[in-house]
């Protein structure tokens, strides 16, 4: 094993600097590419040596399934606080967002609320829930007094398909940052993110994964103050002076595009006013939903739970993680907002005439890199690309690492086995699986690539909020919930969600191709659709379960809330 990974390792350092070597070598393709910046690929190279330290050192602590999956449940509430906010604080959200900011204005604000909002929910009805259920991911929470076989069924399907959604974000930011800071095409970029993580989930598990995010999230957040302060200095820290100057450069780009002064005046205050973005309020209401809901569903945020002690620092985890992520969404809003005025008036970075940074439409993520370039300089601008490279990677490699725990845990070794799996069979499975995740991102990342990255986000969030949430909240405080209610509602869910966004503007014509108007669905997220058939087919099939499975069901339903709101015997069952 030690001789594997060192292997790997050395490949992977090969791979890197056999990229440099290429960015130096200036013409790899026919676009056109940035200048090498040698300060920042020196950085970034240094944070992935630093991080592969930390995974070596990790690999020598992962020696069983509860380190892999969940660092052995050694993790502080105030470590995995910020460990949280680092899985949160992710490409949709440092990228994603400050880009939609950028585009739209005011309306970019609706992602930082709505992914804001889910979290006192989550405080309130599941945390303290989640750890005294659970043991390494959320279907021992929804299936703790329920058939386990048909359940983790369902449990690893809708986790892989959240976990795919998730990834294609990643991996697309990670992609156009790598294009922009070595100069390497895309597809070389997305294969050199994906070789790095799958290597960082293989030989490290949760608790390299833990502290990758927890020191990723200290970076980022000093980042993005230092940048918020910068920009808010050059308008003497007035905020209604940052958002006239923005008004004022996109009323410019509006005439500069044949608008009369009238209309460009108009298209100039659109961005201090909603409507850029949601078009319509069942839109504005479904997107909501979704990313207020789906928060409550994400495997990857779920399962962190399971690394803390006890209750008391679950709730301590998702206080924390609250604090940094609502300072990190209003410092973002500044920077989407610093990108139009800093980075659209710069010839360096963006077609001033039309508003759009160079490279065509993928590049528009990289507004929040640039606003870094445009206030500290290169120096700046590699720590700025390092750190959102680690971003990316800390998140990538949670998702993989719940979506190999959903294969290995809730299939292999509970459905497949019956419970009867080893360790060391369960460890071989989920790092299989982990392979498998790594070359479908990869792949994903590639066909996904001019796609905001938020928005492919938001459809995660939707996904989640529509087959993981029903289930899991009917069965940890609906007494008359059943097997039968939660596969099949979880399912209808799952397969609606997943249907409406495919046949909806964003896939079909914007990804697919198809001709504008043709799409059969036509509201930006299916969540306020989906969800309900979710929650419903989950009530409607509980209800008509007369089944003596579905009686004995609802008879072992006091003592799971025992559990749940005492954690009595949790201690106990998370040590075995």
């Amino acid at each position: 094993m030690s001789r594997a990974r060192n292997t790997l390792i050395a490949a992977l350092l090969g791979l890197t600097t056999a990229g440099i070597a290429q960015a130096a070598g200036g013409d790899v393709g026919s676009t056109a590419k940035q200048a090498t910046n040698w300060i920042a690929i020196i950085m970034f190279t240094a944070f992935v040596v630093a991080t592969l330290g930390i995974t070596k050192w990790a690999a020598g602590r992962t020696k069983s399934a509860a380190d892999f999956y969940t660092a052995g449940g050694g993790i502080t509430g105030f470590q995995n606080g910020l460990a949280i906010a680092g899985d949160y604080m992710s490409a949709a959200s440092f990228l994603g967002i400050s880009a939609a900011v950028m585009a739209n204005g005011y309306d970019g604000l609706i992602y930082s609320i709505g992914f804001l909002v889910g979290w006192p929910i989550l405080t309130f009805l599941l945390a303290e829930r989640l750890r005294n259920l659970g043991k390494f991911t959320f279907a021992d929470v929804a299936g703790y007094r329920f058939q386990q076989a048909p359940l983790r069924a369902f449990a690893a399907s809708g986790t892989l398909v959240v976990v795919a959604f998730y990834l294609i974000a990643q991996m697309v930011g990670a992609g156009q940052l790598i294009k922009l800071l070595f100069g390497l095409d895309y597809w070389i970029a997305v294969v050199l993110v994906g070789v790095l993580m799958m290597v960082y989930v293989l030989f490290g598990g949760m608790t390299a994964t833990t502290w990758v995010q927890i020191i990723k999230a200290v970076l980022l957040l000093s980042g993005v103050t230092f940048m918020g302060f910068m920009v808010m200095a050059k308008y003497g820290f007035s905020p209604e002076a940052l958002f006239a100057d923005g008004v004022r450069v996109r009323t410019e780009i509006a005439a500069n595009g044949g608008a009369d002064p009238t209309a460009a005046a108009r298209a100039g205050l659109a961005i201090m006013g909603p409507g850029g973005f949601i078009k319509d309020p069942i839109s504005a209401i479904s997107f909501g939903m979704a990313l207020m809901f789906g928060t409550l569903g994400l495997p990857h945020i779920l399962m962190r739970f399971f690394t803390v002690p006890n209750a008391k620092e679950a709730r301590k985890s998702v206080f924390w993680a609250t604090t940094w992520i609502g300072y990190f969404y209003i410092l973002i809003f500044i920077i989407g907002f610093g990108a139009i005025t800093l980075v659209l008036t710069n010839p360096e970075f963006a077609d001033t005439s039309k508003g759009i940074i160079h490279g065509g439409a993928g590049t528009a993520n990289m507004a929040a890199v640039l606003v870094a370039k445009s206030v500290g300089g290169d120096v700046f601008y590699g720590f700025i690309s390092a750190v959102a490279f680690a971003t990316i990677l800390a998140v990538v490699a949670g998702l993989t690492l719940s979506g190999a725990s959903a294969v290995s845990h809730d299939l292999y070794a509970t459905v497949f086995k019956k419970g009867k799996a080893d360790s060391a069979a369960e460890l071989k499975v989920s790092r299989i699986t982990t392979l498998a995740l790594g070359i479908i991102a990869v792949l994903l990342g590639i066909v996904f690539e001019r796609q905001n990255i938020a928005f492919m986000v938001s459809l995660a969030f939707a996904v989640a909020a529509s087959a993981n949430f029903p289930v899991l909240l009917l069965s940890v405080l609906w007494k008359d919930c059943t097997t039968k209610g939660a596969v099949i509602g979880g399912f209808m869910g799952l397969i609606s969600s997943v249907a409406l966004t495919i046949v909806s503007p964003s896939v079909w014509e914007a990804t697919l191709g198809n001709p504008k108007g043709s799409a059969l669905f036509p509201y930006t997220s299916p969540a306020l659709f989906s969800m309900a058939i979710g929650f419903f087919g989950v009530w409607l099939f509980s209800v008509l379960d007369k089944s003596r499975n579905a009686q004995q069901e609802r008879a072992a339903f006091p003592a799971q809330q025992v559990r749940s709101e005492t954690g009595l015997g949790a201690a106990k069952a998370s040590a075995h």
